[in-house]
């Protein structure tokens, strides 16, 4: 029988990396507690130091490809327009 992964919500992440950053118990204390590895606490708690807590939300990561698929399809129609412009001007030329 196979176990199925558990996931964890960004606020338990957050809340779990906080405490192992405040250093008021050790790592271990916090894992056992929480029904967490110890290394998936030191990772979490690594994260939150580098990045904040921005790391662990899915939503602000999928929000960020959302932009960047939006901005690449902007340039990609100016670069249509620009073209279609730059033809449109050569070709009405003569009758100027």
């Amino acid at each position: 029988m196979t176990k199925k992964r558990r996931s964890y919500t960004p606020e338990f992440k957050f809340r779990i990396a906080l405490e192992a950053l405040k250093g008021m118990k050790t790592i271990a204390q916090i894992a056992q507690e929480h029904q967490v590895h110890p290394n998936q606490v030191r990772a979490w708690k690594k994260q939150l130091q580098e990045e904040g807590f921005q790391v662990f939300s899915k939503s602000h990561q999928r929000i960020e490809k959302e932009h960047q698929r939006k901005e690449e399809a902007f340039y990609e129609q100016i670069g249509r327009l620009q073209m279609e412009l730059a033809w449109l001007k050569k070709k009405a030329a003569p009758f100027i």
